[in-house]
């Protein structure tokens, strides 16, 4: 396989193992140990480090003749930095490809200066090119996601019913829903009694009815990242508990499955499961582009812009340390009536 032939290659190929194989086996060995030795690094950002890096060193075997890295030029990781955006990778893409090459490159003069005494970081004072290339936040409306549950009902896909309103109501990412055990639909609901404001700004008592889910690693600081509970919504409860009524009984705990053709084997999904369900079928219903990380986005953005609660709220359920996290990077407000609309005014 290579990875240039003349046309746009699909953004998210990854190179498989016997792929590698056929890479400069000098190239390869150093990959390998900077890998083995990345103990700062979370097991959910050690595998993207290591796909950067096996996209950059086939594209030194097949475009510059797969020469060992110690002798790769700073006009030729440009060159990789071209081909990259050429490619149709968005910006953070680029960044983080180049980002992992150099810390690479990092790694080797510091821990290899004796052995390769002349070596420098040839990523270095390279820019990346603003290439304009993202995709547009636009987060699911209220009625939207109303009207996607509807559909999913209508349609009777139970277990993607149960991932959308579960992922809606926690706010939680793909790799936290995979994590659910079907246990949780037998956890009591913890009832209690809050004060809100109606339409008119009147405050009354009413009952919040919530779920607590087990202990799910969440994304964190540390390698095994940051335990949490999550907290999710009756309506969420509901069709976890339809969607376990239908699968019936198997031995896997865990609440999205994946089953082989003939109904024998039932397994934890992946996460490019949830990738293809929104890219499938949910994207159809939406009638626009929907991936994973948008229910969450759109969970932060419906509390705060059409149910009118405290970015604080928003943050504490998403987990964010800061509520600057949730506000500059999951609210995405309306600009159809900004303060720049005064200045056309008499």
């Amino acid at each position: 396989m290579r990875l240039l032939d003349g046309k746009i290659a699909d953004r998210s190929v990854e190179i498989t193992d016997e792929e590698w194989q056929t890479v400069n086996e000098f190239n390869r060995e150093m990959v390998e140990d900077y890998l083995d030795n990345q103990a700062d690094l979370s097991v959910k950002t050690l595998p993207a480090y290591k796909s950067g890096l096996r996209i950059f060193f086939i594209w030194v075997r097949d475009n510059l003749k797969d020469k060992n890295f110690t002798d790769i030029k700073k006009k030729e990781f440009q060159k990789y930095l071209n081909w990259l955006t050429k490619r149709g990778f968005s910006d953070s893409g680029i960044k983080f490809k180049k980002s992992a090459v150099s810390t690479f490159c990092n790694y080797v003069m510091m821990m290899y200066e004796e052995e390769y005494p002349t070596f420098r970081n040839f990523t270095i004072g390279l820019k990346v090119v603003q290439t304009g290339y993202v995709h547009e936040k636009v987060p699911l409306t209220p009625d939207e996601y109303i009207n996607l549950c509807q559909e999913l009902e209508k349609r009777e896909e139970w277990q993607m019913l149960a991932y959308l309103t579960f992922s809606y109501s926690t706010g939680c990412r793909r790799a936290e829903a995979r994590q659910l055990l079907k246990e949780v639909i037998d956890y009591s609901a913890n009832e209690k009694k809050i004060k809100v404001l109606d339409e008119d700004g009147h405050e009354y008592e009413t009952i919040s009815k919530q779920y607590l889910t087990h202990t799910i690693r969440c994304k964190g600081a540390s390698l095994v990242g940051k335990p949490r509970k999550l907290k999710f919504g009756d309506d969420a409860m509901q069709w976890l508990k339809k969607w376990i009524e239908v699968r019936g009984e198997d031995d896997c705990p865990y609440m999205f499955v994946i089953k082989s053709k003939d109904g024998k084997e039932v397994r934890q999904v992946s996460e490019s499961t949830f990738n293809n369900w929104c890219q499938g079928l949910f994207t159809q219903i939406v009638g626009r582009r929907v991936h994973p990380h948008l229910f969450r986005e759109s969970r932060a953005t419906n509390l705060v812009v059409f149910q009118h609660k405290a970015p604080e709220v928003a943050q504490k359920l998403l987990g964010h340390n800061q509520v600057t996290t949730t506000l500059d990077h999951y609210i995405i407000r309306n600009d159809e009536n900004d303060e720049s609309d005064e200045a056309f005014t008499d």
